[in-house]
């Protein structure tokens, strides 16, 4: 892999700098534990109470499946979890007689699922913002006015968030920390004062624990499964300041501090919201609440003026997960293009080593999803079909960095203990056998059999674009190596003639 630390120019370079340290890794992704907002009613209004103790077992799972991928990112100097299934499934060598080089099918498809996973976050979260505007004020903005009501928001966010981008990650480190002070530990304040105000009830979580009628069957494991991987859309995200792997200082150090310091955040978070958003409205509380869930809330702790409040530090936060999920997919797609699994345009940076045709490109996407008039839990769902198989993938992914003697010498900077290898294990199987069959059921039971269908499309159907991309790379670009080995029918075909 060329080096990480060469420096741009503008309008051509490939590379991607060494500049930040795990504090602004850390930063970058403070706004992780907004991704809860989203689904924080539905698993709710699914589970009931029984959705806290969801919240807290999927961030936990994050340290079995992010501290391994921390080791990939630091050892290979690769992008998050599409540039690591990609590295390692890369293998050349191996497939240079084979008309299809599988590894790169494998590699490519695990990035693009992560990178269908995380570019809705952009739709998602501006959808909402402009549901809590106008829910809150009351605006009556609904049918094509409200999409246009979206769009309008979104224009307002990306062109903020591209121009505060623009100059690299230390610029967008400041912009949210900013954004962190003002957002993270008001909403904290916000969720810890019913726990002294005397409108946070313990008994109201102790007797709604599950919901009315509740029986352990296959049908409600499959529901928990669903709602598992739900959780883990938002819970598993902090794994976004692995994406960085390629731009620490020093990733030997910078890579596993602000993983942990990242992971230990979202635990603390998840857990205080959920807990005491349940024990103060209850499920009855929730119903009516519907997304708006901490605007009650900040109203009873500081009356009308809080929920205006509420309002502000919400949309911030929104702000805050939509730049995070910017600029970790436009670091997927430049290293997918870089690899030729995308088009190559969008490998290229600027001189400051930010890829600002991937994030033109994925702001073209938010508007295309916006425009497609769907709800931000559908988008929500759908999208968790793609980091469920994602996160499997990267474990398949640790796995074989550790077994292919292709890595066997290589310098591990950052060596994770024989437990987290275990832990890939056993998450693999768990994604790929269990969370992906409950998340299938779960959208197929609230959203309908087309959702199921729609979800499996946005994922499987890279693959024949990626073939449509190799013979495009074969044609104009001939010094990329190629996924599909063109050569091979060639020759087949002139031997076949001699032989004659």
């Amino acid at each position: 892999m060329a080096d990480a630390e060469s420096t741009g120019t503008q309008g051509g370079t490939y590379e991607l700098l060494r500049t930040i340290d795990w504090k602004q890794g850390l930063i970058i992704a403070m706004g992780i534990p907004i991704l809860i907002v989203p689904s924080l009613c539905d698993l709710s209004l699914s589970l009931w109470a029984m959705s806290i103790l969801i919240w807290v077992f999927s961030v936990l799972s994050g340290f079995l499946l992010n501290l391994p991928l921390g080791e990939m990112c630091a050892t290979f100097g690769v992008a998050g979890i599409g540039g690591s299934i990609q590295h390692i499934y890369r293998d050349d060598e191996k497939y240079k007689n084979k008309k299809i080089n599988t590894g790169r099918v494998i590699g490519s498809l695990g990035a693009w699922a992560y990178f269908a996973t995380w570019v809705p976050v952009i739709p998602i979260f501006t959808i909402m913002t402009g549901v809590y505007i106008n829910d809150y004020f009351n605006l009556g903005i609904d049918g094509m006015t409200a999409t246009g009501f979206y769009l309008l928001l979104g224009a307002l966010i990306y062109g903020f968030i591209i121009l505060s981008g623009r100059k690299g990650l230390e610029g967008g480190a400041k912009v949210q920390l900013i954004l962190a002070a003002i957002t993270i530990i008001p909403i904290l304040i916000i969720c810890l004062v019913p726990l002294f105000n005397g409108t946070f009830h313990l008994e109201t979580i102790t007797n709604e624990m599950v919901p009315t009628g509740w029986e352990w069957n296959g049908d409600s494991i499959l529901l928990i499964l669903g709602c598992f991987t739900v959780a883990q859309w938002s819970a598993v995200g902090w794994e976004s300041a692995a994406t960085y792997g390629a731009e620490y200082k020093q990733p030997e150090k910078d890579v596993p501090k602000a993983l942990t310091a990242c992971g230990l955040l979202c635990l603390f978070m998840y857990f205080v919201i959920a807990f005491c958003m349940y024990g103060t409205l209850g499920q009855a509380g929730i119903e009516e609440a519907g997304a708006s869930t901490l605007i009650p809330i900040a109203k009873t702790d500081f009356g009308d003026i809080g929920g205006l409040i509420a309002v502000i530090l919400l949309i911030a936060g929104m702000v805050m997960i939509i730049q995070s999920a910017f600029l970790a997919t436009a670091r997927t797609i430049q290293i997918m293009a870089k690899d030729g699994n995308f088009p190559l345009v969008f490998s290229k940076t600027n001189k400051y080593g930010v890829p600002m045709y991937a994030m033109f490109f994925e702001a073209a996407i938010g508007f295309i999803i916006i425009l497609a008039g769907i709800t931000a839990s559908q988008i929500l769902a759908v999208s968790a079909l793609g980091f469920a198989i994602a996160l499997g993938m990267c474990c398949m992914a640790f796995i074989k960095s550790r077994r292919d003697p292709r890595f066997k010498d290589v310098e591990r900077v950052y060596r994770v203990g024989k437990i987290w290898y275990a832990g890939a294990w056993f998450m693999m199987i768990f994604e790929f056998f269990f969370m992906i069959p409950g998340l299938l059921y779960y959208v197929n039971l609230y959203m309908g059999f087309e959702y199921v269908l729609v979800g499996i499309a946005a994922t499987f159907a890279y693959v024949p674009c990626w073939m449509a991309i190799q013979w495009w790379n074969h044609k104009h670009h001939p010094e990329m190596s190629c996924g599909i080995n063109f050569d091979v029918g060639e020759t087949s075909a002139v031997d076949t003639d001699r032989s004659r």
